[in-house]
């Protein structure tokens, strides 16, 4: 098989097309690929070569697809399609244009308040319709959690998943999972069920608030070592603003005890709903989440939730983590700024008494207006705002110019307004898009223009298909995908069925030769003729056999209505030329044997025939007829009378 950059624009397993790779792991890596049957973007899991003869592995792969293709829920990812081909294992699942949270991690910090709570509950989503289904994940973790622009969460890799009771693929006392993330019962080797996946939610929840995990270590073992003895730190300590009643969840959820935990996913959920909804945690959550604090190990400083409670009816929403820059947050500084406020308060009033009368007096002043074209929306709103003028910003698609930045100002840059006016500003959202317009079932030339009239550009692609010849069968991306104008859509047309060759049936019977001709898909059509061969004996066939047609062609079989019968005329006493000419006639064969006769008058004429006249006999019969042949009877012997000459004596002479 194909590996690395080598299987890139390949077909595999004869359907799908390798675009590009997306990534890979510790035992497969995943491609981009266009589905060519279907029309639309997968991404398939490849095993790796190395792991492709490795029963354990194989078994993991194998384990993924079935765990996870019966899991349809739209908070886990999707599988299509998997099997085996070119010396590998694969698994074609749904394609998410999105970065896993680990990488929004690494890239964002920790996420706003509300973005956690929304992220987590999806999660759970998942995981109770998994645990319902009998499914326990056993590796949650960012890195196997993916987000799309719209913020929807897909849990995915159920690769060591456990199905229900099952038997694992590793025995008690092994470890699964992965050291960050695992459950204490995981690090012990133990068996797990659901509460372990909500473990490992919790830690994925305090890492989201805080921006890092809360147990490290230089090798897994002493980070399993730390999930089965330490007892973690509030979020709240290390992110002020994280509210007493998140510190709760986090702490139940990360209970030593599965008993501790909460029981299910439902139940984390409902505390984050409430949460959300500004209304306190269960007090069940709050009286485990201080009994989890209380197991701290001894010589231990005693930790108390520092996060506020959060004022009544405090609401946390889903904020726009993609577009969310600040790194992660520092320890607490208020202490440093209440001593600086102390020190600097009476100068503070001063400054605004002095800097209100400065106001007063430039409030009339007209400003310039700064030039803003070409910068960032957030820089360009900056500069305006300081410039004691209002922002109105309107956003429209722009080819030339970067999505976010400012390409158009009104006023122009300069020109001098009064302060608290507004300056409008154009900001670019990026080329401009378009739909992919409906065209399946459509003639190809009639889909061509309709993706024209888009602003799209076709890529015609002939397959077989059993659909008429140029009908659209599928297009990539589907109809109602945005894109950017002059984007390349590949639209699928039929070219017919696929030609089948024509087996040859002569001489075998009508219902084995049209069983043999529908199994490779052609229809079938009798013809009958009269014919020597017995009936229903295939004696031709049309198109020939040897020909290429295709798929649902009529081949037309001529068969033997069997050889006809008639009645053999009586010849006897006719001439032998009479009797053969109606004999022949009557579409028999003649066959002449001829007898001595002595009445002259039988001369030439048929004494008798083999059949007689009269009896029924397939045509062609050989009919045998006898004829009279005259031969004259020899004359009667002549006597003839000799006189013996007179004795003679010696000496004598007889005179003449």
């Amino acid at each position: 098989m194909a590996t690395g950059d080598t299987i890139i624009d390949t077909l595999f397993d004869g359907r799908y097309q390798i675009i590009r790779k997306l990534g890979s792991g510790g035992m497969a890596n995943v491609y981009l690929a266009a589905d060519q049957e279907l029309g639309r973007r997968v991404a398939i899991k490849i095993l790796d070569d190395r792991h492709a003869r490795d029963e354990q592995f194989v078994e993991r792969f194998r384990r993924e697809a079935q765990n996870a293709a019966g899991l349809s829920h739209p908070n886990i990812v999707s599988i299509y399609d998997r099997g085996e081909a070119e010396g590998t294992y694969y698994i074609a699942m749904e394609h998410i244009e999105g970065r896993t949270l680990k990488e929004l991690l690494v890239r964002r910090g920790p996420s706003p308040l509300g973005t956690a709570v929304d992220f987590t509950r999806q999660i759970l989503s998942a995981l109770r319709f998994a645990h319902r289904n009998g499914i326990v994940h056993r590796d949650i973790k960012p890195h196997n959690v993916i987000v799309d622009a719209e913020g929807r969460v897909k849990v995915m890799d159920f690769g060591i998943a456990r199905a229900g009771a099952a038997s694992q693929m590793t025995e008690a006392g092994s470890i699964i999972g992965t050291a960050q993330y695992l459950s204490p019962e995981q690090a012990r080797g133990a068996p797990v069920d659901q509460t372990s996946d909500l473990y490992s939610t919790g830690i994925v929840l305090y890492e989201l608030l805080t921006g890092f995990v809360p147990f490290t270590g230089e090798t897994p073992v002493e980070i399993a070592m730390k999930h089965l003895s330490q007892v973690p730190a509030p979020p709240s300590t290390h992110r002020p603003e994280v509210p007493r009643d998140l510190d709760y969840v986090v702490l139940r959820a990360l209970a030593k005890s599965a008993a501790e935990r909460y029981h299910s996913a439902e139940e984390m959920d409902s505390d984050l709903e409430r949460i959300a909804r500004g209304i306190g945690v269960s007090a069940e959550t709050a009286e485990a989440a201080t009994t989890v604090l209380s197991g701290r190990e001894v010589g231990e400083a005693a930790t108390t939730l520092g996060g506020p409670a959060g004022p009544p009816g405090t609401t946390y929403t889903p904020g726009r983590y993609y577009e969310y820059e600040q790194g992660p947050r520092r320890g607490a500084v208020w202490p440093w700024l209440l001593a600086l406020l102390l020190l600097v308060g009476a100068g503070v009033g001063g400054w605004f008494a002095y800097q209100e009368l400065q106001d007063q007096l430039s409030a009339n002043e007209p400003v310039a207006v700064p030039d803003v074209e070409g910068l960032t929306e957030q820089l360009a709103v900056r500069e305006i705002n300081e410039a004691g003028l209002q922002d109105l910003v309107q956003r429209e698609p722009n080819a030339d110019v970067k999505e976010g930045n400012v390409f158009q100002q009104d006023p122009q840059p300069g020109e001098r307004i009064e302060r608290g006016n507004y300056v409008t500003i154009l900001v670019s959202s990026g080329p401009p898009k378009t739909r992919v317009p409906n065209v399946v079932g459509r003639n190809r030339d009639a889909a061509v223009a309709a993706l024209a009239d888009a602003g799209l550009e076709a890529n015609v692609v002939a397959v077989n298909s059993l659909q008429d010849v140029n009908v659209v069968l599928a297009t990539d991306p589907k109809a109602g995908t945005e894109l950017i104008e002059g984007s390349t859509v590949r639209v699928n047309v039929s070219k017919g069925p696929k030609p089948v060759t024509v087996p040859n049936v002569i001489g075998t019977a009508y219902e084995s030769a049209e069983s043999q001709l529908q199994g490779v898909g052609f229809a079938v059509a009798r013809e009958e003729v009269e014919d020597t061969q017995p009936a229903g004996t295939v004696v031709g066939q049309s198109p020939a056999a040897g020909t290429q047609q295709a798929k649902g062609s009529v081949i037309t079989l001529q068969v033997s209505s069997g050889p006809q019968v008639s009645q053999i005329p009586d010849v006897t006493s006719q001439t032998e030329a009479a009797a053969t000419a109606q004999l022949e006639t009557s579409g028999f064969a003649v066959q002449v044997v001829e007898e001595i006769v002595e009445d002259e008058g039988l001369d030439g004429r048929v004494l008798s025939q083999d059949p007689e006249g009269g009896t029924e006999a397939q045509q062609g019969t050989t009919v045998v007829i006898v004829i009279g042949r005259f031969e004259a009877p020899a004359p009667p012997a002549t006597t003839t009378t000799t006189t013996a000459p007179p004795p003679t004596t010696p000496g004598t002479t007889t005179p003449p």
